[in-house]
């Protein structure tokens, strides 16, 4: 008798429905990503902060904004799932 004990095998693979909503949220996801890059650049900067890394953070917020504004609504004549 073994004393270790295994865990039990998962499929833990995404499925295809996973994997569509990942895709679907993946210009979000990016558009995260690139606020995220800009605030990082711009706390870096310390002192030689710029006009044009706080446009930077604003054009990223912005992006950001109208991504998920675009995802939250769904689109005219699409199906609604409740």
């Amino acid at each position: 008798m073994s004393i270790m004990h295994l865990p039990v095998l998962r499929d833990d693979e995404p499925s295809a429905a996973d994997l569509a909503a990942i895709e679907l949220e993946w210009p979000l996801i990016e558009a995260e990503r690139d606020l995220l890059d800009a605030e990082i650049a711009f706390i870096n900067a310390g002192e030689n902060v710029s006009v044009l890394d706080r446009r930077r953070i604003r054009r990223a917020e912005r992006r950001v904004l109208e991504i998920a504004r675009e995802l939250a609504v769904p689109a005219a004549g699409a199906e609604v799932v409740a």
